[in-house]
């Protein structure tokens, strides 16, 4: 399955906000009286929810789970490591980009660098010290400051909520320029997402053996 490239408001009123595929909130329309769901059918939404936020296609989702299944801690938290290590999401989380479709732009485009090193792959799994900057010329930092000021602005209106950057992160907005502490943890990220239903969907599929 592709990535996800349709109307974003549609998705929001499905599944709930979904800070990294866009800062707009939307009204749930109310039906009437709805049948509760199936055990599948919540099992699902939670996996749609995890893959629109981090603007996955279902396969790389599936190597995720599958790596986390492998990892030595419990397999929720390796997961939720792993999606927050992308450089896509770093870049979000920093607040240099106002979702991860655009973070993931930014980098896809050339204006991320880490380590002083230019890295054009939103994928790429950050460590604890390394330093993401924005290439130094008039393009890509007028292009950040933009991002950046739209932010601030969106943040303002009412309905709209920002968690700011998460402590294993830090920020120099002056030098647009941030730096990995340390690992994150799942009350930062400003997301509630049941992982054990995630996993139990692949589980009962097949899709992450």
């Amino acid at each position: 399955m592709a990535r996800y490239r349709g109307p974003r408001l549609k998705v929001v009123r499905r599944l709930g906000r979904l800070p990294g595929l866009t800062q707009k909130t939307a009204r749930v329309r109310s039906t009437g009286m709805r049948s509760r769901p199936s055990q599948f059918a919540v099992r699902l939404m939670e996996k749609q929810r995890l893959r629109y936020h981090y603007g996955l296609t279902e396969k790389q989702l599936v190597n995720y789970v599958s790596k986390a299944r492998r990892a030595k801690e419990a397999t929720g938290t390796a997961l939720f490591a792993k999606l927050e290590a992308r450089l896509d999401n770093t870049v979000f989380r920093l607040g240099l980009a106002p979702t991860i479709r655009a973070a993931r732009q930014l980098i896809s485009h050339g204006h991320i660098n880490v380590n002083l090193k230019r890295v054009n792959k939103p994928s790429f799994s950050c460590r604890t010290g390394d330093v993401i900057t924005v290439r130094d010329n008039s393009k890509s930092k007028e292009l950040v400051e933009r991002y950046l000021s739209q932010t601030q602005q969106t943040v303002k209106k009412k309905g709209a909520r920002s968690i700011g950057v998460p402590p294993n992160l830090s920020l120099r907005k002056a030098e647009l320029m941030g730096r990995v502490q340390g690992l994150p943890r799942r009350n930062w990220l400003g997301l509630r997402i049941n992982d054990l239903f995630v996993i139990e969907y692949y589980s009962r599929r097949g899709g992450s053996a």
